[in-house]
């Protein structure tokens, strides 16, 4: 067994390791000093493009087409992106959640999240030659948007979305420059061979390095936060912060791919991650350290062998194993050899086993957590990240990156273990299976319904989406028909232009937005006549279209009308139309249409009802007509478009008695309606004489005389009231109309009526009410009553 000090090597105060990931990973055909390559971040995926620039070799079965290939770090080919072309862009900067395109004219732009791709503009940057460049995050920088650097001329611009600002450095032009992980630190290359090392808003100077190499080389990076590394084709040099540093050579042209916590090395034969060796580890593993969790490991070594200097160690670092048990199981999770971790944790068992309270919760996830490491790490995956990086990228997103290479087994069994929700998963593949499948449709979706039956939270939706993508409608809709959300179903089949199907699953969802959603799209989408065949057979969707339009598009409820041929509800929707119209003749006319398309519907009693309400209708607008010429000299007075009650009222007014009376026969107008509508206008008009007259000439009223008096006494005509409809209301009682008196200020009448029936009691309230004027005659009306008895 290695030790685990193996390929430390130390600079300045700090110790480097240089780890061997993967071996062979390239086929060395593939030339890898003619590609350009870039990492994802947390050991992710390599991608390869051929240097367009570079002479390469010629072979026969290699493919001339510009293409992008995306592999792992063990080397193994996941995906190949055919038909890659730049369209006017010259290079690009990714952070985690977005990048910056550099164009051809050295304009920048930004799209600052991927799932939001919305491409915006920075500032204008100078026009001279760009040297190099790179960009500082926006979790990184105060403004909290992305910032670039650009070298130009002998200075650093820095580019964010408002300005270009000169940071007037000496001595450029620079030909690299890196920003590190955490933003705080940027490093430049001069052109006379030195490294600098400032921080990022260039106001301060840490550091400067002198390569002696005149050789401008072919990258700079960085190493986690610590140390810069420079690249030549087969020579790496690693710059300490103190300005030590380190030598690495390699049989091949090497490439560096930065992270958060170190850097890989990558070459045609081997893959490495190169970092600062974890303060943890050093305290445990340095050779001659003196350090608890040094001591527990060599305890927990000496107890493999039985031997009794285990104990006497355990006992000398008693006070602090705590402290020992937590850095090994940290140290644990920092090493890449299965047999160091076991080591570590075995020591850290050791440790927790002599204590008599300890929380082993932080020893059993990191239990698991190397479980996962261990399993990604392998080289079939090619996944090498450490524990800093799982930690920041998350386990979800992990299980994500291998759905993403269609892992699907690592990835559910990874799910399981981590009590993860796995229906992303299932749905991946599925999507997968319709798009490469070439098995027969029929076959293809029962086997995808069979093994996705029983699994929740499956969304049926995405996996006839990717059917669909791929030209595969018949595969699509049948999936779509085991989508339990209506919600999910209706935009895809609207999409595959399923439309009949569509709406009959929005209508059977009860959601009456959704059904709203359907036909909107369907009459945007549809001629008129297609779209009102398709409301035919679903008397729900005809009625939404109905109470919408009826609110909001006439026009449209006029042609659904026509379309079913219902007339009495056109000839309604003329008459409401009618309603709304000032001029006499646009009124006629509407009404007169509207009659015609009621008599030459069937002759029920409903149509003839209406037709004869239309006929009434169009004769009252023509005698509106007739009265607005006559009459507009007189009172001044349009006609059109009242009601027939207020016409007539409006003709009583007016003095138009005769008019009146005729309107009402003419229209047969019930009496009790008539004689309310004249009453209240020969009030209004103050007419009392003609309702004096009236009432003498007439004994008996269809609404009652107490009506009258009602009307009058309210109009401020007491007299009027008392004096000759209260003696009519002989329906009422006598002490009702000895009230009626009483609120006319005729005591004398109030109290003969009271002495018609003898009331003595009655009468001597009223007398009580009347005051002094007119409790004397009162009182003799009591006087005579008793006299009687």
């Amino acid at each position: 067994m290695a030790g685990p000090t193996a390929g430390w090597e130390k600079a300045g105060d700090s110790f480097y390791r240089k780890i061997k990931l993967y071996e062979a990973i390239f086929d060395p055909d593939l030339e890898l000093e003619n590609h350009l390559i870039a990492g994802a971040p947390y050991a992710g995926a390599i991608a390869l493009h051929r240097d367009q620039g570079k002479l390469q070799t010629y072979r026969s079965k290699q493919s001339t087409k510009p293409c992008i290939d995306i592999y792992s770090s063990a080397g193994k080919l996941i995906r190949r992106i055919n038909g890659a072309v730049e369209h006017g862009v010259k290079a690009c900067r990714f952070w985690s959640e977005g990048f910056v395109a550099m164009l051809s004219n050295q304009h920048l732009i930004a799209v600052t999240h991927y799932l939001e791709p919305r491409p915006r503009r920075l500032a204008v940057p100078p026009t001279d030659t760009i040297h190099s460049w790179t960009i500082i995050p926006p979790a990184e920088t105060l403004s909290r948007s992305v910032e670039v650097l650009l070298a130009v001329g002998s200075t650093i611009y820095a580019v964010d979305s408002e300005e270009a600002e000169d940071r007037a450095l000496p001595n450029g032009p620079f030909k690299h420059i890196a920003v590190s992980p955490n933003g705080l630190y940027t490093t430049l290359y001069t052109e006379d061979g030195k490294v600098w090392i400032i921080t990022s808003d260039f106001q301060t100077k840490l550091g400067e390095y002198d390569s002696k190499i005149k050789t401008v080389p072919n990258d700079l990076q960085w190493c986690g936060n610590d140390s810069v590394l420079l690249a030549w084709e087969d020579e790496v040099h690693l710059i300490g912060p103190d300005g030590s540093s380190l030598k690495y050579y390699y049989d091949d042209w090497v490439h560096m791919l930065p992270d958060v916590d170190g850097i890989r090395l990558i070459t045609n034969e081997i893959c490495e991650f190169l970092q600062k060796v974890p303060d943890t580890s050093e305290e445990v593993l340095n050779i001659g350290s003196t350090s608890a969790a040094s001591v527990l490991l060599d305890a927990a070594q000496q107890l493999e062998k039985e031997s009794p200097n285990a104990d006497e160690n355990i006992q000398l670092i008693r006070p602090n194993l705590p402290d020992a048990v937590a850095t090994c199981v940290k140290a644990a999770g920092q090493q890449y050899d299965a047999t160091w971790q076991k080591q570590l944790l075995k020591a850290a068992s050791f440790g927790k086993s002599v204590l008599d309270l300890y929380s082993s919760d932080d020893f059993v996830e990191m239990c698991q957590t190397l479980r996962i490491l261990n399993a990604v790490r392998d080289y079939k995956v090619g996944l090498p990240m450490t524990h800093y990086q799982y930690k920041l990228l998350t386990p979800e997103k992990l299980i994500q990156r291998l759905v993403n290479r269609r892992e699907y087994r690592l990835a559910l069994r990874l799910s399981n273990f981590l009590r993860l929700p796995t229906n992303k998963i299932f749905v991946h593949w599925a999507s997968q299976s319709v798009r490469l499948s070439q098995a027969d449709e029929e076959a293809l979706c029962g086997k995808v319904v069979s093994r996705l039956a029983s699994k929740r939270g499956i969304s049926f939706e995405t996996i006839a989406r990717a059917a669909y993508d791929e030209g595969r409608s018949y595969l699509a809709t049948k999936l779509l028909h085991h989508e339990s959300r209506a919600g999910r179903q209706v935009p895809l089949l609207l999409s595959m232009s399923e439309d009949e199907l569509a709406l009959d699953k929005a209508i059977a969802s009860g959601d009456t937005d959704l059904v709203y959603f359907v036909l909107l799209h369907l009459k945007k989408s549809l001629p008129l006549a297609s779209f009102f065949r398709t409301l035919g057979s679903r008397p729900l969707a005809t009625a939404l279209v109905e109470s919408s339009a009826r609110l909001q598009d006439q026009s449209l409820l006029k042609d659904l009308y026509y379309q079913d041929d219902r007339r009495v509800d056109s000839a309604n929707l003329l008459f409401s139309e009618a309603l709304f119209q000032t001029a006499a003749q646009t009124k006629n006319d509407k009404l007169k249409l509207g009659s015609k398309l009621l008599a030459d519907s069937s002759k029920d009693l409903i149509s003839s009802q209406t037709l004869k309400i239309f006929q009434e209708a169009s004769s009252l607008v023509r005698l509106q007509a007739t009265l607005d010429n006559e009459l507009a000299s007189e009172d001044q007075t349009k006609y059109t478009g009242f009601s027939l009650n207020h016409t007539t009222y409006q003709l009583i007014l007016h003095a138009q008695t005769k008019r009146a009376q005729k309107l009402s026969q003419d229209f047969h107008m019930p009496p009790k309606i008539y004689e309310w509508i004249r009453l209240r206008a020969l009030v209004a008009a103050r007419n009392f004489v003609e309702l004096e007259d009236g009432a003498a000439k007439t004994k008996k009223s269809a609404i009652g005389w107490e009506a009258y008096f009602n009307e009058v006494f309210g109009a401020g005509n007491p007299k009027l009231a008392g004096g000759v409809f209260v003696a009519k209301c002989t329906g009422l009682t006598s002490k009702e109309r000895c009230e009626m008196w009483m609120k006319c200020g005729m005591v004398q009448l109030a109290g003969e009526e009271l002495v018609k029936v003898k009331d003595v009691d009655g009468l001597e309230d009223l007398r009580t009410r009347a005051g002094p004027g007119g409790s004397v005659e009162l009182e003799r009306m009591i006087a005579r009553i008793k006299t009687r008895r």
